[in-house]
């Protein structure tokens, strides 16, 4: 549903029910939900006015070209683009633009108390930079391409709900904007949400069975995080047809892992949006093992083919080779090596080194083994970046793992379906009531729900081992 439960669209003064604009809101279902018993919340989005590109000067703003290396999501992607790349350009607001905002404010759906939602914190629309940021004579506009096939522009920077009379001057005021035409005005859009502790880790209804939730409807922000949850959502809800257990990915296996959990648990009283700071875990749960995490459990459910599969092994054979030779190969004190080590800034070494301490060290890096080693310069790109991380990290990432034991102990202590919580002693009232709301499925969700204390965990592991040893 996004952001259609009981859309309402706000262009400055100007009001009316939509999910965005030029579709219609959902009203019907919402309301179902509510008469079923579900706690619904409200929050704020927006998105910027639409520009002609032919009416775009774009002499006046500086070229973003797209990355020189190109990363794919997956490793089952080609590692060059399949698709034409197309530059995203950088302009500016000015001391003019920010005075048009002020001058204005009072007519913004913002300002002016007509929107009442919690908006997205991380980010802002322009209105809210302006009044936030009032040191500030200027402010990033990235003039974005929509598409290959299409004239329409996203100048990201100026979400606002400001009238569209006002915008029009607004953008205009921006050098190089100064005669494009606006195909569509921006808008802030208020919207209904589930909120989210009303789930399972499967993303299923506590309240009513065989009804799965994903995406802003569970208060999340943007396109990444409600993927993330269809996706479980998904594997989930075909699990659930043919009676087979849930797939569940804790947080030491996945962000999406951390995204659910953290939504279901703790809840969110704005937008969700998933950083890698809300990763405990995050030398282990990095973009370039992410294959070696997941694939497995993938192929397992049928969503990697026998052929990926067997793509995927075949580069998990290769990092660990690469990494035995690393550990076995000594490199002897060439000139070359003292010269390269000069170089680099880097203090030489007498005898022979192991590659593994060579690059081990913070100013060596894989090219400058390929540089002493013909051997290295047979490796892919992407099991030379992982084995680097590998080699570079390799005491933090032993640590973390002992770390991540600890936290596994915590989640393999289940916690019985239905187990009654109020009376036992050591737990207050209301951690309680908590738990009970909450229904927590192991030791680990249960300690990570706002209020529970350690001492309260510590109660509760007992009372379930008594109950256990009966």
């Amino acid at each position: 549903p996004g952001t259609f439960f009981h859309g309402l669209i706000h262009v400055g003064a100007d009001c009316f029910p939509g999910g965005r604009l030029g579709d219609a809101s959902a009203e019907r279902l919402p309301e179902q939900l509510l008469q079923m018993g579900f706690i619904l919340g409200r929050f704020k989005t927006g998105t910027t006015p639409r520009l002609d590109a032919r009416t775009i000067d774009f002499t006046s703003f500086s070229e973003q070209p797209g990355d020189p290396d190109f990363t794919p999501f997956s490793f089952r992607s080609s590692e060059h683009p399949t698709l034409p790349q197309v530059s995203c350009h950088l302009g500016y607001t000015n001391t003019c633009t920010h005075d048009i905002i002020r001058r204005n404010l009072s007519r913004s759906a913002l300002y002016s108390g007509r929107i009442t939602g919690t908006g997205v914190r991380y980010c802002p629309s322009i209105e809210d930079k302006v009044v936030k940021f009032s040191e500030r004579e200027s402010h990033h506009v990235f003039i974005e391409p929509e598409g290959l096939d299409t004239e329409r522009i996203y100048p990201n920077g100026t979400s606002n709900s400001l009238p569209a009379a006002v915008q029009e001057e607004m953008i205009h005021s921006i050098q190089g904007l100064e005669k494009a035409v606006i195909l569509q005005p921006g808008y802030g859009i208020e919207h209904d949400y589930v909120l989210p502790t009303q789930l399972s880790a499967s993303l299923e209804s506590k309240r009513l069975s065989g009804l799965f939730l994903a995406g802003q409807i569970n208060g999340t922000t943007g396109y990444e995080e409600a993927a993330a949850q269809g996706l479980m959502a998904g594997i989930n809800a075909a699990h659930y047809v043919r009676r087979q257990e849930p797939v569940l990915l804790d947080r030491s296996q996945a962000y999406i892992g951390v995204l659910i959990d953290d939504l279901v648990t703790k809840g969110t009283n704005e937008p969700y949006r998933m950083f890698t700071s809300r990763v405990e875990y995050r030398l282990v749960v990095r973009e370039d093992n992410a294959g070696e995490r997941l694939t497995p459990l993938g192929h397992c459910l049928g969503l990697v083919s026998d052929a990926d599969f067997a793509r995927y092994q075949e580069k998990e054979q290769a990092v660990r080779r690469e990494m035995k030779r690393l550990h076995s190969t000594r490199l002897p004190a060439t000139p070359a090596a003292e010269a390269l080590l000069r170089e680099r800034g880097a203090a030489p070494f007498s005898g022979a080194v192991l590659m593994a301490d060579l690059l081990r060290r913070p100013e060596v890096h894989y090219p400058d083994l390929m540089r002493l080693d013909p051997e290295a310069g047979g490796i892919p790109r992407s099991v030379r970046e992982r084995v680097e991380i590998q080699v570079k990290y390799e005491g933090y990432i032993r640590r973390q793992a002992a770390e991540i034991e600890r936290f596994k102990h915590l989640e393999n202590i289940r916690i019985p379906d239905g187990f009654a919580y109020q009376g036992l002693p050591g737990l207050s009232l209301e951690i309680a009531e908590k738990l009970t709301a909450m229904q927590p499925r192991n030791l680990g969700q249960a300690g990570r729900i706002s209020g529970v204390t350690p001492g309260a965990l510590s109660q509760l592991m007992f009372h379930i081992a008594k109950k256990h040893n009966g």
